[in-house]
């Protein structure tokens, strides 16, 4: 009798359209689709379909973001801003790092990131691209041939580097790590690291000339198909933010809102999928931020201000309110706010410090996650699978 009903039962892939699974897949949040391949082969084939993956990057309604942060250079713990105001009891996450662990352990750094992959550096002279939420997906990448060009030993990025920046080339489907840097003679350099290619290209003569190294913030950002570096040095009519165009090998500036022109410092974020800068006065206790709503049009700076002089804008919540970490948080408790557009407190989450909490604030990256995988490794299982299917 038993038996009977459950050939009875339909399974939900028999019932709902293959569209309509897909539909609703893609709305759930992409930290749980991991665990949602196991539910039947169908739903594992759907989720593991790169097109699915970039679908989900791109329309899902709900984006997951993580922010990661290094403790100590050594180890890291991974944080979901988003998850923190839901849940009062929430947990931080040990990430589960691409290295072998060393004794002593060897320091790393949060280089950049892009599309869910995230770009760390590894003593002595190699660079690491992984994705945190797959895990399995990692890339080494060797600079050591940088470093003897450079004729110093002691070269290290990005310690080294004038900038550095790392980013997707969607015309060719290729992620490229991007670095200016200068040799002991004084002469500077451009060189990109193709993922698709495995290699170092050379691209000296895409420089603007002259170009001063010292004069841009080393860190670049990602967005539509550019890396951005921000000025040091901000000054009336100026063209602060440099912009190098991964498809076409050529650099260009935007020119950043003329209130920043007496402003100390500011620095560059993405928010909402929107460039925007940030600036903390001294004597103030406020921070400013302006939002760039459409890329590359002057007139769409649009200005917030929000309490607090040492907060760090890391992202738009899905209601559009800014989620900030309290930055002077090295030194005191891990702390994150939430305000809406008008500057208003809604909520925030306080963790106690304590000894593995305590972080560089400049060793950190906010990102988007994502089940996207490296171009070579789906080549890879293309070619496996059309092998397969032969045989």
């Amino acid at each position: 009798m038993e038996k009977e009903k459950q050939q009875k039962l339909k399974s939900i892939n028999e019932i709902l359209p293959l569209e309509l699974i897909q539909r609703i897949l893609l709305s759930v949040p992409v930290k749980h689709l991991p665990r949602l391949r196991s539910v039947s082969k169908l739903w594992h084939s759907l989720i593991s379909d790169p097109h699915f993956a970039e679908s989900h990057l791109h329309d899902s309604p709900s984006p997951t973001h993580a922010f990661l942060l290094v403790r100590h250079s050594t180890g890291a713990n991974l944080i979901r801003p988003e998850e923190v105001f839901d849940d009062n009891n929430y947990a931080i996450k040990e990430a589960s790092l691409p290295f072998k662990k060393r004794h002593p352990p060897s320091d790393f750094r949060v280089m950049g990131s892009c599309r869910g992959f995230v770009l760390l550096n590894r003593q002595p002279h190699f660079l690491v691209i992984w994705n945190p939420l797959t895990g399995g997906s990692s890339k080494k990448i060797s600079y050591s041939a940088i470093v003897s060009r450079s004729k110093r030993y002691s070269f290290r990025i990005p310690a080294h580097a004038c900038l550095y920046g790392f980013g997707y080339d969607a015309s060719q489907d290729d992620y490229l790590v991007v670095v200016a840097w200068q040799d002991r003679d004084r002469r500077h350099h451009l060189d990109c690291f193709s993922l698709r290619a495995n290699s170092w290209i050379n691209l000296d003569s895409a420089l603007p000339k002259p170009f001063g190294g010292r004069e841009w913030q080393c860190c670049g950002l990602f967005l539509n198909g550019c890396i951005h570096w921000l000025s040091y040095s901000i000054k009336a009519d100026s063209e602060a933010l440099l912009v190098f165009d991964l498809k076409e090998r050529t650099f260009s500036k935007i020119y950043v809102p003329e209130e920043l022109v007496t402003c100390h410092s500011p620095n560059l974020v993405l928010l909402g999928g929107c460039l925007a800068l940030y600036s903390q006065e001294f004597g103030q206790t406020k921070t400013d931020i302006w939002v760039m709503k459409e890329y590359k049009v002057q007139s769409s700076w649009t200005s917030y201000e929000i309490p607090g002089r040492h907060m760090k804008p890391l992202c738009l919540s899905r209601n559009g309110d800014i989620i900030v970490l309290d930055s002077i948080f090295p030194y005191g408790d891990l702390k994150f706010a939430k305000y809406n557009v008008r500057g208003e407190l809604l909520q925030h989450f306080e963790r106690p410090s304590r000894h593995e909490y305590r972080y560089p604030i400049d060793h950190a990256n906010y990102y988007t996650e994502s089940l996207l995988l490296f171009p070579s490794y789906r080549k890879h299982k293309d070619k496996k699978k059309r092998k397969k299917n032969v045989m």
